[in-house]
């Protein structure tokens, strides 16, 4: 299992890093064509939300990898999952069943990682 709980800490972290990453380097002009949520968003919350996301995708990887603090590893797919949550509450909202979808995946694989690295599958 801890095997597992690696790969989907993995995937997780790039898909974060990366989505954070585009959200931190790209105007938000240029994002709305790609996410059309952001218009409902000023800049400073599109980056804000980058930077979350891209400091959960570190904290799926690095504590529990350097053996410095693990315990953040559960606390960041924790806030991962959070995030989640209030971005299908935006996509239901913009009524944007398809995102939900996405959102919906990534919440149970973050919250699998939370309940593994919190309970039986701790370090």
């Amino acid at each position: 299992m801890h095997t597992f709980l690696w790969i989907v800490q993995s995937v997780l972290a790039a898909a974060f890093f990366l989505a954070g990453l585009g959200k931190l380097i790209t105007p938000k002009a240029k994002l709305q064509p790609m996410l059309p949520w952001t218009e409902d968003f000023s800049a400073g919350t599109v980056k804000f939300i980058g930077v979350a996301e891209v400091l959960g995708g570190l904290g799926l990887i690095l504590p529990a990898a350097t053996g410095i603090a693990p315990v953040l590893t559960p606390l960041a797919a924790t806030g991962l999952a959070v995030i989640m949550v209030l971005a299908a509450v935006t996509h239901a909202r913009r009524k944007e069943p398809q995102a939900i979808a996405v959102n919906a995946i990534l919440f149970v694989l973050a919250a699998l990682v939370a309940w593994g690295r919190l309970g039986p599958y701790a370090w």
